[in-house]
């Protein structure tokens, strides 16, 4: 088992007809809110806790400003991989989703609610899962406060796909890490323990994405964040794009494009995990006031 930050732990989740291993870091008091992170294709939940350097972790930092901190291994990877060796679609990944976040708030403080952070194929499990959770909430599941997903976009940069980027295909090594430069030492010995075959099922799944971003991302109802690295190869992201993916999210509060320099795909492994995951929760803290003044509104 790869080594862990202090105060990280692993659990299981049920999750309808399989189990998800996650990690799980929590605060020293009552929650403010929950973030729930969703690794990408071929990573693992590990990916937010990473053991090159104190400052790359998601989880270590989440808990120390006062969140619950969450990260599944989706459907096909960890302790699922087992029961769902092909992997799921993203409707049946959605649906698991969900009954891992009702089994996680019936066993830990959940505060306000839950924000999904999300990478690159996480972010398309996020979106669909938004989209679902637009409408018909279930109220034994904490609400969806917002999303903030790093890695994605609509239209791929590349002709050929071939189903998503899968880090044991070695021609695929520079769209996923970008320059290397970017990563403290020891990154890519520790990176070992995080890989895993990027399930089938998924694979065919990434193929679809460009038709299928449109008709989730009109559906979500909480604010997004979307972030590109300054070396994001898999995604077209110029200006005209950026716009565009924008504009694609009419029924959210807010919807904004951020970008992250210094950094390669694989942000929350690099030297900018730390200036990246601040500014998530920066964008976590606006939610939460935002919602904050809405209630302390009287009619």
């Amino acid at each position: 088992m790869p080594s862990m930050s202090p105060g990280v732990r692993p659990v299981a989740l049920a999750a309808g007809d399989v189990t998800l291993s996650a990690l799980i870091a929590q605060p020293s008091g009552p929650p403010r809110a929950t973030v729930v992170a969703v690794h990408g294709g071929g990573m693992s939940a590990g990916y937010f806790d990473g053991q090159a350097h104190p400052d790359v972790s998601l989880l270590a930092l989440g808990a120390r400003l006062g969140y619950t901190m969450v990260a599944v291994d989706r459907p096909g990877y960890g302790l699922s991989a087992a029961d769902a060796p092909s992997g799921q679609t993203l409707a049946e990944q959605s649906a698991a989703l969900h009954a891992a976040l009702r089994h996680l708030a019936s066993r830990a403080e959940t505060g306000a609610g839950v924000f999904l952070l999300a990478h690159s194929f996480g972010g398309k499990l996020a979106l669909t899962y938004a989209a679902c959770q637009a409408g018909d909430p279930d109220p034994a599941v904490p609400p969806l406060l917002g999303l903030d997903i790093s890695g994605l976009g609509r239209d791929y940069a590349v002709d050929h796909p071939e189903g998503g980027p899968d880090p044991h295909q070695h021609r695929h090594w520079k769209r996923n890490w970008g320059a290397l430069r970017f990563y403290p030492p020891n990154t890519f010995r520790e990176a070992e323990g995080l890989v895993a075959p990027m399930p089938p099922r998924e694979q065919a799944e990434a193929l679809q994405w460009p038709r299928r971003f449109p008709v989730a991302a009109a559906a979500v109802q909480v604010p997004v964040r979307l972030t590109f690295a300054e070396q994001e190869l898999w995604w077209h992201h110029d200006e005209d794009t950026v716009a565009d993916l924008a504009a694609h999210f009419a029924s959210a509060p807010s919807a904004a494009v951020d970008r992250q320099p210094g950094a390669g795909h694989n942000i929350s492994l690099g030297w900018a995990a730390r200036t990246y995951h601040l500014r998530a929760f920066a964008f976590f803290e606006e939610c939460l006031a935002r919602r904050s003044a809405g209630a302390s509104v009287t009619p």
